[in-house]
């Protein structure tokens, strides 16, 4: 999971348009060229090694800020100057600063008072899930009026306004996760308005929070629900009060108090207000919809908050292009995780992240390798990109998209890799986002070579595309391609869809958590076959003339064209 992106004065960039929800909808994007083939093939037994390196007890859970990341980040930098890579950061160095405020809400009070004189204690990881934007040492809410705004959307591009003008300055707002159209029936006016089950920015908690805070509310609280999430309740309550983000201008830092309220506690809430919560989950499918107040109940916090400013660091390296250097190919992951936590039923602190992302760091890294072994420069810079805080809210991507250090116009795509099928060998490779760009073309070539097929995320009511590092440049206008073994089940070799679900279903477990560690019975043949796709679109990428686009349809694609003048064909 990821915390927060601000994107306040930014959302014409970030909305499927409505009725391209599937890749058939698309206008066609010119035929690309075939990724060349590769001799050069990924080593599973390597990416093995450094997973286990990454994940160990001496890494601490590599949260930026701590000990943890200053093993990391001379680690990574160790990897590349054995390979003989030049530094991609600032001023010669392999690091970018990233600079970051780490917030932590401590033990106080926090309740719903109603008419009747009942008090309604929330309680942090039970009832909700709380983080701040602000590094205000207290957070005090005396009796906020409490709304519920539907999902939270305002979308004039489609017609869609959930606040109808309603002032919402000192209240606690509460919102719908997902799109209106996610659980839309037909006859509801919310039907294909958001791409259908294929969820839009509109639909992520990032987009909820900002515009919450434009409004100023004091508070959001959006209700949770694993479906309509992609995620259960101890992933979301998994931060436990605490939450970083870029250091921010003040009047640009976020609310006092953004979280998540659980489903059942919201349930009784709305009936105390005497109101249903079904029943105003169907009037917030509709265009009519207006907010309704909860009458009679009112939401108090006193809540201490320690605060803290770090600088972590991006880590970045460099194959400098010999005929256009300036032109950049990037290769992504992130290198952080979320260090140490609660101890689980056998007393473990530790959440290792051996495959979120310390499969995906392990990736890049070989990809690089791969890049330098073969001795050839390539006519376009490769750069290999390890993010930090990214499950914080892609702030190392988002710091590097707004402070870039190669431009972003002549970034010819973003290759992001973000948790890998650890199963074996497989028939085919699940694309997240698959219909956005011409870079389909290239993957569906580079896995036919393998006698793979490239096949469309299952989950796309889950909004994959919009929860790792690539959004930050896709935002900007850089096609990318993203590579999630969360998108579907791998079709194994050995056993099928069957058994590629059941280790989804297995690893999602252990999504986030103490077990998500590497064992015994991993096998990384399938990840190395995803990793020679990639080498192979990069080879292509790097070595043409070729400017990847977004196809019609995707609100990118402006963006990019913006920019059109600043590249060569």
């Amino acid at each position: 999971m990821i915390k927060k992106l601000a994107v306040s004065g930014a959302l014409p960039l970030l909305i499927l348009a409505a009725g391209c929800s599937h890749p058939a909808q698309h206008a066609a994007a010119p035929a690309p060229t075939a990724p060349t083939a590769a001799a050069a093939k990924a080593d599973p037994q390597r990416m093995m090694d450094t997973v286990k390196t990454l994940s160990s007890e001496a890494f601490e859970g590599r949260f930026p800020g701590t000990d943890g990341e200053k093993v990391t980040v001379d680690y990574l930098i160790q990897q590349f100057k054995a390979m003989g890579l030049q530094p991609g950061g600032a001023n010669g160095q392999y690091t970018q600063q990233v600079p970051l405020l780490n917030t932590q809400i401590g033990k106080g009070t926090m309740f719903v008072s109603t008419a009747a004189g009942a008090t309604l204690p929330l309680t942090e990881g039970q009832t909700v899930a709380l983080t701040t934007g602000r590094p205000d040492p207290r957070i005090k809410i005396d009796h906020a009026p409490l709304v519920f705004v539907g999902y939270g959307v305002d979308a004039p591009d489609i017609g869609w306004d959930d606040f109808k003008g309603v002032d919402l300055h000192g209240k606690v707002v509460i919102l719908l996760v997902n799109d209106p159209d996610y659980a839309a029936q037909p006859g509801d006016d919310a039907v294909g308005k958001f791409g259908g089950k294929r969820m839009t920015y509109y639909g992520r908690w990032t987009y909820k929070f900002a515009e919450a805070a434009r409004r100023g509310a004091a508070a959001a609280l959006i209700i949770h629900d694993p479906k309509a999430a992609g995620y259960g309740w101890n992933v979301a309550s998994a931060h436990q009060g605490k939450s970083s983000d870029i250091v921010r201008a003040p009047g640009e830092e976020g609310l006092p108090v953004e979280g998540w309220l659980q489903h059942d506690e919201a349930n009784a809430l709305f009936k105390a207000a005497g109101l249903d919560l079904d029943h105003l989950r169907v009037e917030a499918r509709s265009t009519a919809f207006h907010p309704v107040v909860l009458k009679g109940l009112s939401l108090s916090a006193d809540l201490p908050v320690t605060s803290s400013t770090v600088q972590s660091q991006n880590v970045l390296a460099r194959l400098p292009g010999k005929t256009h250097p300036d032109e950049t190919v990037i290769y992504g992951a992130h290198w952080d995780t979320l260090g140490r936590g609660t101890p689980d039923a056998q007393g473990r602190t530790l959440r290792p992240g051996a495959n979120d992302d310390g499969l995906g760091t392990a990736a890049v890294l070989e990809l690089a390798r791969l890049f330098t072994q073969t001795h050839r420069q390539p006519d376009r810079s490769v750069v290999f990109a390890l993010w930090t805080a990214e499950e914080s809210g892609l702030l190392g991507s988002e710091y590097y998209a707004t402070h870039p250090i190669y431009p972003i116009a002549k970034t010819v795509a973003d290759l992001n890799i973000d948790i890998m099928q650890t199963a074996g060998p497989a028939k085919n490779l699940v694309e997240v986002g698959m219909g956005n760009s011409s870079l389909d073309a290239l993957m569906q070539q580079a896995a036919a070579a393998q006698n793979r097929t490239v096949e469309p995320e299952t989950y796309v009511e889950q909004g994959l595309f919009y929860r790792a590092d690539h959004l930050s440049l896709a935002m900007r206008g850089v096609p990318s391609l993203l590579i999630m073994g969360l998108g579907g089940a791998p079709d194994l070799v050995s056993g099928g869809k069957a058994d590629g679900q059941k280790w989804l279903d297995g690893y999602m477990k252990c999504y986030h958590q103490t077990c998500d560690a590497m064992t015994p019975d991993w096998d990384l043949r399938g990840a190395a076959q995803d990793i020679d796709v990639f080498y192979a679109i990069g080879q292509q990428l790097a070595n043409s003339r070729e400017w990847p686009t977004w196809n019609a349809g995707v609100a990118f694609k402006k963006t990019r064209e913006a920019t059109a003048d600043q590249r060569q064909p």
